[in-house]
């Protein structure tokens, strides 16, 4: 559904474009969600096991800026992992207020076993734009995301990413 708004032709265009934009992502979401809910998982709770798995233990705060998660969020997002025996926390030696997120064995596995049927899920979703089209979203959804501030060397790695990708 496009804007009503009655204002110039600039912003109609960019909020018909946001609100096609959040539909989209809504939309997505919801349908990759269900298969995570099939094994128990929650969004929120698929990306924590997720960057362990592909990342290493880290801090609950790196995997809050990773996820885009507010403190609050991750900490029962975690909380949650940790009664169901998937994450546990770890307190460093060297200072004691630093806790680490580690993957269990049983988290382990789950992640091991839902992830590949979440990305063939994933595939299939994205394999309705044509390859160029998904780096271009890609790209866009970058530029979006980092609104147009990407730093020289974050855009020198996107080119370099770029290049590597389309040979």
């Amino acid at each position: 559904m496009p804007t009503h708004f009655q204002g110039s032709p600039e912003t109609k265009r960019a909020l018909n474009a946001f609100i096609n934009l959040a539909r989209a992502t809504n939309s997505l979401q919801a349908r990759l969600s269900v298969q995570l809910e099939g094994q128990g998982l929650t969004v929120g709770q698929f990306g924590v096991l997720e960057a362990l798995l592909h990342l290493g233990p880290m801090t609950q705060c790196v995997l809050g800026e990773k996820l885009l998660r507010s403190g609050g969020n991750i900490t029962l997002v975690i909380d949650n992992l940790e009664k169901h025996g998937l994450v546990r926390r770890e307190r460093q030696t060297e200072d004691r207020r630093t806790i680490v997120i580690h993957l269990t064995p049983k988290g382990m596995r789950l992640i091991k076993r839902v992830f590949p049927g979440h990305a063939r899920m994933i595939l299939k979703e994205m394999s309705q734009l044509k390859p160029k089209e998904q780096e271009d979203l890609r790209r866009l959804c970058r530029k979006l995301g980092t609104g147009g501030r990407a730093s020289s060397e974050a855009t020198k790695k996107e080119k370099k990413h770029d290049s590597n990708q389309t040979e």
